[in-house]
């Protein structure tokens, strides 16, 4: 997997390069990343990729032609499909749904504005897609850019230690992850629920699948939606009662 990232800043991009899961990724050969600096393709003395919007207002806009050369010098190192993403506040949301998507390709372009904005010819004629963190204001796409490329490099036949940890993720089923324990057995005199130490898998099993629903039911309950078979059901009536009982 090839990222290109179109950033006036790769000094704070390229670090997530060289640490944790897309660190992993890189030394393996397995994810590939450089960044293209639009200021690199400015004609002026000072090197200009910004100015005042016609209109009038405050701040200043991205330049087109600067991230017009950019990502195409980006794209012409790409093979395959590679999409232009711009994160962007006006974009659809990140999910994981998405990050399994972009996974399946063999690159693609993350372009990081800044300023008040980037001009929106530039949008119209050379962005695949917009895409969103969620509904608030970074300062730049940079750390945007960065969370689409750890989530999708964790999705990677091999990034990871354990292949099958990506799909015991979060949101990997629609639902949010089981709570998770290490050792000690009891820390602070609170103990490790006992069916984790039973050594019964289907217990075991049932016990993460129920603790999954009730989680998900309790704080992201616009992730079951409306189409629950009756088991799930049951296990989430189970859940509840459980944290009644446990309350009282």
């Amino acid at each position: 997997m090839q990222f290109r990232i179109v950033t006036l800043f790769p000094e704070l991009v390229e670090g997530v390069a060289g640490f944790g899961v897309v660190g992993r990724g890189v030394r393996s050969g397995l994810v590939g990343m450089q960044c293209v600096n639009p200021r690199q393709f400015t004609t002026d003395l000072h090197n200009t990729v910004d100015d005042r919007p016609y209109g009038g207002g405050p701040g200043m806009v991205m330049k087109y032609e600067p991230l017009k050369a950019a990502v195409e010098t980006a794209k012409h190192s790409l093979q395959g499909q590679a999409p232009v993403v711009f994160l962007s506040p006006q974009g659809r949301r990140f999910d994981q749904a998405t990050a399994r998507r972009y996974a399946a390709l063999d690159g693609m372009v993350l372009v990081a504005g800044r300023y008040e904005g980037v001009d929106e010819r530039f949008i119209n004629s050379h962005v695949d897609e917009e895409l969103s963190l969620g509904d608030f204001v970074l300062s730049g796409g940079e750390i945007a850019a960065m969370a689409v490329v750890d989530a999708v490099s964790r999705l990677l036949p091999g990034v990871l230690g354990d292949d099958e940890s990506a799909s015991c993720d979060s949101f990997e089923d629609g639902l949010l992850d089981f709570p998770h324990y290490t050792r000690p057995e009891s820390v602070d005199g609170i103990p490790v629920p006992e069916v984790l130490l039973s050594g019964d898998h289907a217990r075991i099993s049932r016990w993460r699948r129920t603790e999954a629903l009730g989680r998900t039911y309790k704080r992201r309950p616009d992730l079951l939606g409306d189409e629950l078979c009756a088991e799930d059901r049951a296990l989430i009536d189970e859940w509840l009662a459980l944290q009644q009982a446990s309350k009282g």
